[in-house]
C-alpha cells in the first residue's frame, strides 16, 4: 500500500511468475476473477460468435456462461458415472466443423485425462481448455493441472485452495500467442498505452491480491497435502458403508480435493442427519446449467442422465486443511450414523 503501486505492478509480476512455476508453464497472466479468465483463454484460442465449444456438462454454471458471453455455443457431454467428470469416449462424436475448442472442467479438484481425451480425439487437432477453478495443486500422471491443456483458466475467489482476499483469477500456458493475447486483451485491446488494437477488457490482478497470493502460494502444497490425508480418512473409513458412493479417482490422479463429494440417492435426507448431528454440508450443485432458468430455453429437450443423477444425489462433506484429524473423525462418525439411520 505505501508502494504507490495499485493494479499492475511487480508483485502482479512475481506472482504471475511463481504461479506459472507452479502450473509448470512458462507464462501466467493475472486476470481480475475466473469467469473473466475461462472467457480469456477460450478467445485466445479462437471462439467466437456462432463457434461451438464442446464442455462438460457437469459444472458450475459459469463454464457455459463464458462461452455465451463469447456468442459461442455449448455442446455439452454427459459426466462419467464414476469420476463425474466429463466423459473422454463421448466428446470426439460431439466435435463438428465448427467446433473451436474443448472445455474441460478438473472438478471438485480431480484432474481430467487430457491424455486419454486427445486419443479420443484421435488426429484432430482441437485446442483444449481447463476450467482448473477447483484444481490448484492437482496432478494426473505427475503433471500439474495447468499444464495439460493448451491454456488454463484459475480462480482465487476467497473460498478456492489459493484464495484471495477479494477475487481475482488467471490464465496460465507455454504458448506465447495465447498469452499475449489475453494480456492484450485484459487491458483494453492494448499493449502500449493509448495505443488499442482490439476490443477489449478491462480485467486486471491488483497488487494488493497479487501481494496476498504470493505468500499464500507458499503454503499451497503443504495444504494440499492436508487435504488429501482427510480425503484418504473418509475414504478408508466409509468406503464400506452401504448405499453412500464415495469420489472415484482415476488413474494417474492426484486430486487437490477442493471438495469431498459423495452420493446418495436419500441425499436430503443425509444433509438433515448430518446436520442434526453437527456436521454441516453443501450441494455442488443442485441444478445441473441446462436446467437453469437462464438457459434452459436454450437447451429444452437435451437430456444428461448422469449429470442429472449426479445433481439429485451428491453432497459435500467438509473439506479444508484447517480440519483436524478428530473433526475429520467426528463427520465419519456422523456419516455412519446419518446412512444408517436412513436404512
Amino acid at each position: 500500500m505505501a508502494s504507490g503501486s495499485y493494479v499492475r505492478g511487480p508483485h502482479v509480476d512475481a506472482f504471475e511468475a511463481a504461479f506459472a512455476r507452479c502450473c509448470g508453464v512458462s507464462h501466467c497472466v493475472g486476470v481480475a476473477n475466473g469467469y473473466d479468465a475461462l472467457m480469456l483463454a477460450l478467445r485466445a484460442v479462437g471462439v467466437g460468435v456462432g463457434d461451438e465449444v464442446v464442455v462438460s456438462g457437469h459444472t458450475f454454471i459459469a463454464t457455459w456462461l463464458a462461452i455465451l458471453q463469447l456468442g459461442a455455443r455449448p455442446v455439452p457431454i454427459d459426466a462419467d458415472p464414476d469420476t463425474m467428470l466429463i466423459d473422454p469416449s463421448l466428446v470426439a462424436r460431439a466435435v463438428t466443423r465448427k467446433t473451436k475448442a474443448v472445455v474441460v472442467v478438473p472438478l471438485y479438484g480431480q484432474p481430467v485425462d487430457i491424455e486419454r481425451l486427445r486419443a479420443e480425439l484421435g488426429g484432430r487437432r482441437v485446442p483444449i481448455v481447463e476450467d482448473a477453478a477447483q484444481a490448484h495443486g492437482a496432478t494426473m500422471r505427475g503433471r500439474a493441472v495447468g499444464s495439460l491443456a493448451d491454456t488454463a483458466s484459475f480462480s482465487f475467489y476467497p473460498g478456492k485452495n489459493l484464495g484471495a482476499f477479494g477475487d481475482g483469477g488467471a490464465v496460465v500456458s507455454s504458448n506465447r500467442e495465447i498469452v499475449a493475447s489475453v494480456r492484450r486483451w485484459a487491458n483494453y485491446g492494448s499493449t502500449v498505452k493509448y495505443h488499442h488494437d482490439d476490443i477489449g477488457l478491462n480485467s486486471r490482478l491488483d497488487e494488493l491480491q497479487a501481494a496476498f497470493l504470493t505468500v499464500k502460494l507458499a503454503a499451497v502444497a503443504e495444504w494440499t497435502k492436508r487435504r488429501r490425508a482427510i480425503a484418504d480418512q473418509y475414504t478408508q473409513h466409509l468406503a464400506s458403508l452401504e448405499g453412500l458412493m464415495l469420489p472415484t479417482v482415476a488413474g494417474g490422479a492426484e486430486p487437490a480435493w477442493h471438495l469431498y463429494v459423495v452420493r446418495h440417492k436419500a441425499r436430503d435426507a443425509l444433509a438433515r442427519e448430518l446436520a442434526a448431528r453437527g456436521v454441516e454440508t453443501l450441494i455442488h450443485y443442485p441444478i445441473p446449467p441446462h436446467h437453469s432458468k437462464a438457459l434452459a430455453y436454450q437447451f429444452r429437450g437435451l437430456s444428461l442422465p448422469v449429470t442429472e443423477e449426479i445433481c439429485r444425489t451428491c453432497l459435500s462433506l467438509p473439506m479444508g486443511p484447517h480440519l483436524t484429524s478428530a473433526e475429520a473423525q467426528h463427520v465419519v462418525d456422523a456419516t455412519k450414523a446419518a446412512v444408517r439411520a436412513l436404512d
